[in-house]
C-alpha cells in the first residue's frame, strides 16, 4: 500500500489577521444547495486561502486533500480521497482501502461505487475539498471524478480548486442548477480588499491614491500585491515605485522575487533558494537539503514574515511554499546555482529514503538525475507497487530511466517488462526480458536456490538490488513470454513459455501457476482445440482462486462462456454466466471487475435464443455497472453486442455505426480475437446488398477458398462464404458457387473434429442456402435437417432468422417434411414477427435537455459548429460538449446517425 502522506490532508490554517471577503464567502455558502462548487483562476488568486476561511465559517465537517502530480495514478488518487473522507467518518472506505490491497484490485468504478454508497450513509452534511486540481492530468483520475460526482450522496458537497476548469460535465452540472462557479474576476481583491491587505496584514502605511494606484496596477491579483509590499517595505520611493510598477504576473513575480531575494540576508537568501526543490518542508528535510541546522526556527520566521509559507498542519511540522513563489525561487536557483540543483534533490531523496517515503525519494532522485540510486530505489518498490496496482506510476518511473541502465540490471528490467505488458505496450517487452535473460543460465531449466548461488552464473556488471526477486527471474521471464505470445496470437509460444513456467515454480505457488495453465488454456481456444481449452483454462481459474484473486476468476468465466458458446452448448454457457454472477455477488461491495461483462455475455446469449427484450435489459444493467466494472474489452464487447440487437431489429445502419465504434474501441488482450469486428460489418453489408464493399474486405484480409481450415479465422472464412453466396445469387451454375460449397465442407470437416458445434450449425446453414439456390431442395432439406437436430436442445434461432425471407421457404419445406415440427413452427414464428419489426423505439435512461434538443435540431441543417454556437448565441465549447452529452446520451458517435436515432425516438 501507499504510505499516506497524513499533511496532505490537513486543512489549512488559517492567519488571524487575513482578509475578511465576505461577499464570496456567502456565494460559496449558496453553493451548498448544489452539488460541485469550482474555483478556478490562475496563481496566486488566493484560491486556497478563501476556501479555508470558508469552511471555518461553516456548521460543517470537511475533508481536505491537497493534490500532487502522483495522484495522476488512479489507485493512489483513490486511496488518498479515502483517506481524506476517513478524516470525518473514520470507517468510510475500509472496504475501499482493503480491495485495493488484492492483488487484484476491482474496478476503479466499481470501488468508487462502494465508497459512494458507505458516504451515502453518513447522517450529517459535509464538505470534500480538492486542492490544486490542475495538477491531474490523467484522463481515468478525470472520468472517475466525473462518476463520481454524478453519484455523490445529497448530504456531500465537493469544492474543487485549480488553475483550469477540470475535464468534467460542467456544462451539465450547470444545466441542472448544480454548479458553484468563482473564477479570476470573483477573487481578485476590490480596492477595499487591497487597503486591508497591505495595511493590516502587510503593516504599510500609504496613501488612498497609492493604493488605488496600485491596486489598478496589480488587477487586484494577490501575489502581486503581497510581492510589491514585501519589496516596499525597504523601499524609500513608494510613490515612485507604484508610478513604475507594471507589466503581466509573470513578469512582476520575477521581476519582485528578485528583488525581495536581493533584500534578505544571504543565510535566508540561500535557505530560500535551496528548498524551493521541495514540495513539502518540514526542519528536518530542510536541514538535510540546506547542510545547516535550524530549519524550524526559518520556517517559523519566514512564516512571520509573510514569506509564502503555508503550514500544512496544526503543529507547524510540515510548510509548503506559495506555489508561484516556489517556481520562481526554483528559476532563479537554476540561474544562480544550477550545479547544485542535483546536490540538493539527492540529499532529499536520501531524507526520504530514510523516512520511507519511497515515491518522493525516487521523484527526487529522478530530478538529481542520479539515475543509478533512482534504479536502486524503484527495483526495490516494484513488486509492492504491483501488489497495489499503481502500475501508471511505475511505468512513469521506467521511461525516466536511461536506456543502458536495464542492460545491467535484469530484475529491473523484468519489472519494466511488467508494466509494460500492464500498459498494453507489447513491442517493448521482449527487449526488456532479453535484457535480463541474458544474466542466466538459460540452458538450465531450475531455478537458483539461493542468491549466493545465483553469483556463480553472473559475470562482468551486473546490478541486482532485490536478491528475492533475482531468484524468481526465470518464472517471471517465462510468464510475461508467455502472456506476450498469447496477445500477439503465437499459440505454440504461449504454451512453451506456460510449460517452462510450470518447471520452474513449486506446485503451491499458484500465483504464477494458476495464470501459466490458464495461458495453456487460451492458446488451445486459438488453436481450436475447445475441450481442451475449457477443461485447462479452468483449471487454472481454479488455480488463480486459491491464490486469493476472485476478480480474476470471475473474469475468467467470460472465457469459459465464450468456449462453450463456441462449442454450441448455450444452456451451459448460461449456466457459466450465472454462477459467475452468483459468485460475485456474494462477495459483496465493491462489484468485481468483470461483472459487467457478465451482463453483456448474457445479452449475447439471450439475444441469440431470440429475447431481444431481456437481451436490451442486461446491456443497460452491464451499462449501469459502468464502464470501470468491465474489463477493458468491454466497450468494444458492449458496442458489439447492441449492434446484434440493432440488427435483429432490422436498423442495419444503426448496427453499423455501433460496429464502427466497437472496432475503435476494440483492445487487444489474451483472449483470441476469434470473431473480429470488421467481419461482423461486413455480414451487414451482405445483408444491405453492398457487395462491393463485402468484396473489397475479403481483398484486404487476404482471404481466399484456398485457404487451409483455421479456427482463428474461421468465422471470417464463413463471412467469405457468405459473400460468395450472396454475389452467386441467381447464378446456379456459378463457379463460385461451386467452389465455395467445396469451401464449405472442408470447413464443416474442420469444425466437426474440433467439435465446434456452434460453427457446425452455421455451415449447415449455408450449406441448405447453396443447395436451395441451385435448385436442389432435397439436399438443402438434408443440411436443414442435421443443423436443426443440432441447434434446437440449445435454443437457437437468430442463425436461422437472421437469414431472412429464403430461410422462410426452406423451413416451410421442412414443415411440409415433419422435420422437427414443433422447433420449425417456433422458428416461422419468430420469421413472421422480424419482418413485422420496426426498429424499436427506446425511451431514453437520460432524456436529452431542451438546450440538447436545440443543437440536435440543428444538426439537420448544414450548418457546422461554429455556425451552430453562434446560432443559439453560445461558445463553441459549449456545442462541443452538448454534442457530445447528445452522443452519449442516443448511444451514437456521428451526426448522421444522431439524426437517425432521433427520428426512430420520435425527437423531432
Amino acid at each position: 500500500m501507499t504510505t499516506i502522506v497524513t499533511t496532505k490532508l490537513y486543512l489549512p490554517r488559517l492567519r488571524s489577521n487575513v482578509v475578511s471577503r465576505p461577499r464570496l464567502i456567502e456565494r460559496l455558502t449558496e453553493g451548498l444547495n448544489g452539488k460541485l462548487t469550482i474555483i478556478s483562476a490562475s496563481a496566486g488568486f488566493g484560491k486556497t486561502t478563501l476556501v479555508s476561511q470558508w469552511v471555518a465559517s461553516i456548521e460543517r465537517s470537511v475533508a481536505w486533500l491537497s493534490l500532487d502530480e502522483g495522484e495522476n495514478d488512479p489507485i493512489r488518487f483513490l486511496m488518498y480521497l479515502v483517506s481524506a473522507v476517513q478524516k470525518i467518518a473514520a470507517t468510510s472506505g475500509e472496504g475501499v482501502l482493503h480491495a485495493l490491497q488484492a492483488s487484484q484490485p476491482p474496478a476503479l468504478e466499481a470501488l468508487l461505487a462502494t465508497l459512494l454508497n458507505e458516504l451515502a450513509i453518513i447522517n450529517e452534511p459535509f464538505v470534500l475539498v480538492l486542492d490544486d486540481y490542475h495538477v491531474i492530468e490523467a484522463l481515468a483520475v478525470d472520468q472517475a471524478l466525473a462518476y463520481f460526482v454524478e453519484h455523490l450522496p445529497p448530504q456531500m458537497h465537493l469544492v474543487i480548486a485549480s488553475r483550469e476548469d477540470p475535464r468534467l460535465p460542467l456544462a451539465r452540472l450547470r444545466a441542472r442548477g448544480h454548479l458553484t462557479e468563482l473564477r479570476a474576476t470573483d477573487l481578485q481583491f476590490t480596492t477595499s480588499e487591497a487597503a486591508d491587505f497591505l495595511t493590516q496584514v502587510m503593516g504599510l502605511q500609504l496613501s488612498a491614491a497609492d493604493i488605488a494606484r496600485l491596486s489598478d496596477r496589480t488587477e487586484g491579483w494577490i501575489t502581486g500585491l503581497q510581492l510589491a509590499a514585501l519589496f516596499m517595505q525597504g523601499h524609500h520611493d513608494i510613490p515612485g515605485f507604484i508610478q513604475a510598477f507594471a507589466g503581466d504576473h509573470r513578469y512582476i513575480v520575477d521581476y519582485l522575487v528578485e528583488e525581495v531575494l536581493q533584500q534578505q540576508p544571504a543565510p535566508v537568501r540561500s535557505f530560500l533558494l535551496q528548498t524551493s526543490i521541495l514540495d513539502r518542508l518540514s526542519g528536518s528535510l530542510c536541514d538535510a537539503v540546506t547542510g545547516q541546522e535550524e530549519g524550524n526556527a526559518q520556517l517559523e520566521a519566514l512564516e512571520r514574515g509573510n514569506f509564502f509559507v503555508v503550514p500544512l498542519d496544526d503543529k507547524r511540522h510540515w510548510y509548503r511554499y506559495h506555489h508561484l513563489f516556489a517556481e520562481a525561487l526554483s528559476a532563479r536557483l537554476m540561474a544562480e546555482q544550477p550545479n547544485q540543483v542535483s546536490a540538493l534533490h539527492r540529499r532529499a531523496s536520501e531524507w526520504y529514503e530514510q523516512h520511507r517515503s519511497v515515491a518522493e525519494a525516487i521523484c527526487h532522485a529522478l530530478s538529481a538525475e542520479d539515475f543509478e540510486r533512482a534504479a536502486d530505489l524503484i527495483e526495490l518498490a516494484v513488486p509492492a507497487m504491483r501488489r497495489s496496482r499503481q502500475d501508471a506510476m511505475l511505468l512513469g518511473w521506467f521511461k525516466a530511466l536511461p536506456e543502458e541502465l536495464f542492460h545491467f540490471r535484469p530484475v529491473l528490467s523484468v519489472g519494466y517488462a511488467y508494466a509494460l505488458l500492464s500498459g498494453g505496450d507489447l513491442e517493448g517487452v521482449e527487449a526488456r526480458l532479453s535484457d535480463a535473460e541474458r544474466w542466466l543460465n538459460t540452458t538450465a531449466e531450475t531455478r537458483p536456490e539461493s542468491f549466493d548461488d545465483a553469483q556463480d552464473i553472473l559475470r562482468r556488471r551486473i546490478v541486482v538490488v532485490d536478491e528475492e526477486e533475482f531468484c524468481r527471474l526465470p518464472g517471471a521471464i517465462a510468464i510475461y513470454r508467455a502472456a506476450r505470445a498469447q496477445a500477439l496470437g503465437d499459440v505454440a509460444g504461449t504454451m512453451k513459455y506456460a510449460r517452462r513456467v510450470l518447471g520452474l515454480v513449486p506446485e503451491d505457488d499458484h500465483l504464477l501457476r494458476g495464470p501459466a495453465v490458464a495461458l495453456m488454456g487460451l492458446a488451445s481456444w486459438a488453436s481450436g482445440d475447445l475441450e481442451a481449452a475449457h477443461r485447462t483454462f479452468a483449471d487454472g481459474i481454479t488455480s488463480v482462486q486459491m491464490a486469493g484473486n476472485i476478480s480474476d476468476a470471475i473474469s475468467g468465466t467470460i472465457a469459459l462462456a465464450d468456449i462453450r458458446t463456441a462449442q454450441g452448448r448455450l444452456r451451459e454457457a448460461m449456466r457459466t454466466y450465472e454462477h459467475a454472477l452468483q459468485e460475485a455477488t456474494a462477495q459483496g461491495e465493491p462489484v468485481l471487475r468483470g461483472m459487467a461483462d457478465l451482463y453483456v455475455g448474457m445479452s449475447e446469449l439471450h439475444r441469440e435464443q431470440n429475447d431481444l427484450d431481456a437481451a436490451t435489459q442486461l446491456l443497460l444493467r452491464s451499462k449501469e455497472l459502468g464502464e470501470r466494472t468491465g474489463l477493458p474489452q468491454n466497450r468494444s464487447r458492449w458496442c458489439v453486442a447492441q449492434a446484434r440487437i440493432r440488427e435483429a431489429e432490422g436498423d442495419l445502419d444503426g448496427a453499423l455505426d455501433l460496429l464502427h465504434e466497437a472496432g475503435q474501441l476494440y483492445m487487444r488482450n489474451f483472449f483470441p480475437n476469434v470473431r473480429p469486428v470488421a467481419a461482423l460489418v461486413t455480414r451487414i453489408w451482405v445483408a444491405q446488398g453492398k457487395l462491393g464493399e463485402a468484396l473489397g474486405w475479403a481483398r484486404e484480409q487476404s482471404l481466399s477458398i484456398e485457404d487451409a481450415p483455421c479456427y482463428l479465422r474461421e468465422f471470417e472464412h464463413l463471412t467469405l462464404a457468405r459473400v460468395l453466396l450472396a454475389r452467386s445469387q441467381g447464378e446456379r451454375a456459378d463457379r463460385s458457387m461451386l467452389e465455395g460449397m467445396k469451401f464449405l465442407e472442408r470447413l464443416l470437416k474442420a469444425a466437426l473434429i474440433g467439435e465446434r458445434t456452434g460453427s457446425v450449425i452455421e455451415i449447415l446453414v449455408l450449406q441448405a442456402l447453396a443447395h436451395q439456390m441451385q435448385g436442389d431442395i432435397h439436399a438443402a432439406l438434408m443440411a436443414l435437417r442435421q443443423a436443426l437436430s443440432l441447434a434446437e436442445p440449445e435454443g437457437y434461432v437468430r442463425m436461422f432468422v437472421d437469414v431472412g425471407s429464403p430461410m422462410t421457404a426452406l423451413l416451410e419445406g421442412a414443415a411440409k417434411h415433419g422435420i422437427a415440427p414443433n422447433y420449425v413452427r417456433q422458428l416461422l414464428k419468430a420469421l413472421d414477427s422480424a419482418k413485422a419489426r420496426t426498429p424499436v423505439k427506446q425511451v431514453l435512461i437520460e432524456p436529452l435537455t431542451e438546450r440538447e434538443l436545440e443543437v440536435l435540431r440543428l444538426f439537420r441543417t448544414d450548418l457546422n459548429g461554429p455556425q451552430i454556437a453562434g446560432e443559439l448565441i453560445i461558445s463553441l465549447n459549449t456545442v462541443r460538449t452538448h454534442t457530445k452529452n447528445i452522443f452519449s446520451k442516443l448511444g451514437v458517435n456521428n451526426r448522421r446517425a444522431a439524426i437517425r436515432r432521433a427520428k426512430e425516438l420520435d425527437l423531432f
